[in-house]
């Protein structure tokens, strides 16, 4: 009896230390802080220096990078230490156009748009809605 007891003792410890261990976790290219972003002219450059990109957009020629660095201790203390995207805009010859890094305290700065759709069902009446077109239109009557 008494073996089962440190048995069981000895695997509520063990849980109990494990789930208290913090995990980093990274997803996405590992982007260099330092690194002179400014210095890169060319598709060419871009590529060797950070690899592929993570999503390429074609209609408006932008090579997107993210990086992201997430801290979990357990399943309800998770926290992002860590995100940024970088974004390339080319030029129709290659050329680096312009940059722009965005960072994880930029979050906070989106602005949404206030504006909304129009919805005409809502103004509509209960037995519209149920009927619906009921009437609206005259049916042709051709003639034999």
């Amino acid at each position: 009896m008494i073996k089962y007891l440190k048995i069981i003792i000895f695997i509520s410890i063990l849980v109990i230390t494990l789930s208290c261990v913090e995990t980093k976790s990274y997803s996405g290219k590992l982007i260099d802080d330092n690194f002179k972003y400014n210095s890169l002219l060319n598709i060419n450059q871009v590529t060797s220096n950070l690899g592929q990109p993570n999503f390429i957009d074609p209609i408006e020629n932008k090579y997107y990078y993210y990086f992201e660095k997430k801290i979990k201790k357990n399943f309800f203390n998770s926290r992002i230490e860590k995100r940024k995207v970088i974004v390339f805009n080319f030029k129709k010859n290659g050329n680096v156009e312009s940059f722009k890094q965005h960072d994880l305290n930029q979050e906070q700065q989106i602005t949404f748009i206030k504006d909304k759709t129009k919805n005409n069902l809502i103004g509509r009446g209960l037995i519209e809605k149920i009927f619906g077109g009921v009437g609206k239109t005259k049916p042709l009557i051709t003639s034999p």
